[in-house]
């Protein structure tokens, strides 16, 4: 039991800013760390729509919902994810291969810089966007799932996909895990998400776990493809671009429907 907190404990401090007691990283405590990947994600989501709650009662309205909205992610992980995601963004159009700690040294000059910049801008008002069309209380709950999804993904991409670099938090996780009851938990947890998606609203939950598989897709095959497997940067580049594909949806179906 005490390994199975202390894994609770690691995932927290690998993948937010969330102060937590500290634990020991080794193999016996991280067997079981990827299991709790998806509980950062419930904390965003509680925040989330705690905030929309607060600007609904304070008449703050959803332009302020929106503008601030994205931000609460960001202040969550500590920026982890999207530091991740600005590095990635900033190799693909250069067809560089440095992505990971090559990238550390060598993507914040010149053309990467500014690549991973407008990057960054537009995550933020892409997601924005999809924000401003989020008010329905069922729109809100799969707001919230899917950054619970996400997570769920990520940790399963570290359980099925192969990592690049035999060093880094990626390699760590995916190398001390029990795989097999990792798995078996991710993907039990992935389906209760993706069925609770469906029972809050059919077919915007229903399109939303298709997206959200869409894009875990797209990641395997782009980093298999362009940087040979997975790095701590791809994982940030895929959680973002996971959330905001979700949120997307969520705002524009909602708003058809």
């Amino acid at each position: 039991m005490r390994a199975i907190i202390n894994g609770l404990f690691i995932a927290f401090t690998a993948n937010s800013g969330i102060p937590v007691p500290e634990a020991e990283w080794n193999k016996k405590n991280m067997q079981y760390a990827v299991c709790f990947f998806p509980f950062i994600g419930i904390v965003t989501g509680v925040l989330l729509w705690g905030w929309h709650r607060v600007c609904d009662l304070g008449g703050f309205g959803q332009a302020c919902f929106s503008l601030a909205g994205p931000v609460i992610p960001v202040f969550i992980t500590g920026g982890i994810y999207l530091g991740g995601f600005m590095n990635t963004a900033a190799a693909l159009p250069t067809r560089d291969r440095k992505c990971g700690k090559d990238m550390k040294k060598n993507g914040t000059k010149g053309r990467a810089f500014n690549d991973a910049v407008i990057a960054a801008v537009c995550y933020f008002m892409l997601s924005g966007a999809g924000m401003t069309l989020i008010w329905k209380e069922e729109q809100l709950v799969l707001l919230s799932l899917t950054y619970i999804i996400s997570g769920t993904l990520y940790g399963m991409s570290l359980m099925w996909f192969a990592t690049r670099d035999k060093e880094g938090t990626s390699y760590m996780f995916s190398s001390t895990a029990r795989v097999v009851v990792v798995r078996a938990v991710l993907v039990t947890v992935l389906a209760l998400e993706f069925l609770s998606a469906v029972l809050v609203q059919p077919v915007t939950g229903a399109v939303v776990a298709l997206a959200a598989m869409w894009v875990w897709t797209y990641y395997y095959y782009m980093t298999k493809k362009r940087f040979g497997g997975i790095t701590d940067d791809t994982a940030g580049y895929f959680v973002c671009l996971c959330e905001l594909v979700c949120v997307l949806m969520i705002g524009i179906i909602g708003r058809v429907m």
